[in-house]
């Protein structure tokens, strides 16, 4: 019997796969490039015209340790405009950030003695003060204009979650002490003590949009 050659037209099905693999790779490209830049540019806008709080928020009363070994009270803020952001040390990736975006507003609000900078520690069991002064130094806070605050830890997250920050219980992937949502934000706060609008701490052009907010504030 003559050996049966294939057809030269007919179908391989091992070719349909390849094909067809190639059809849903190039679509998940397409889509994953369009997510991406959707979420470049949300995150642009936020940045720029910020976020408004989920809730209205008024800076709560406090007493807490600065890194220089001063008490700061809301008393010592009362009629001043606010930078506040969140940290805690033990972070190697945002918190430095966050921190970097905080310096430059506090160049760039030099000289005016209405603003003020907050930054508030999650974690205060290991951010005691003499290591938040050593934070601070390393990005170079004056300790008579940005404060970098510790204390008892039930205070501190009470403060955080009813003056800024809403808590994400529900989200396992939440690392987070406290469970606080947006820690990357930073903050701005008018001279009564409402939370004004948020900014992504980790976008460049964060300390111009903060200083603008500033700006305004001062004007009203």
């Amino acid at each position: 019997m003559p050996p049966i050659i294939d057809s030269p037209n007919a179908a391989d099905p091992r070719s349909d796969e390849k094909f067809f693999l190639r059809i849903v790779i190039v679509l998940a490209v397409v889509v994953g490039i369009g997510s991406w830049l959707t979420v470049a540019a949300l995150s642009k806008k936020d940045a720029l015209h910020g976020l408004a709080p989920d809730k209205p928020r008024q800076l709560e009363k406090f007493s807490f340790i600065a890194g220089s070994g001063r008490t700061v009270t809301r008393a010592d803020v009362d009629g001043k405009i606010l930078a506040v952001s969140f940290l805690f040390t033990s972070c190697s990736l945002t918190c430095p950030e966050v921190s970097r975006s905080m310096a430059e507003i506090q160049r760039r609000t030099a000289g005016n003695n209405d603003v003020r900078l907050l930054s508030f520690t999650v974690d205060p069991r290991s951010d005691t003060p003499p290591v938040l002064a050593k934070w601070g130094e390393r990005f170079g806070a004056d300790t008579n204009r940005w404060f970098l605050l510790t204390g008892d830890k039930s205070e501190l997250h009470r403060v955080i979650g009813t003056s800024f920050l809403a808590t994400e219980t529900n989200n396992p992937f939440n690392s987070m002490p406290g469970n606080f949502g947006g820690t990357e934000r930073i903050t701005v706060v008018d001279r009564q003590g409402k939370v004004r609008v948020y900014f992504d701490g980790l976008r460049v052009e964060t300390p111009g949009a903060v200083v603008k907010e500033i700006e305004q504030l001062r004007k009203e």
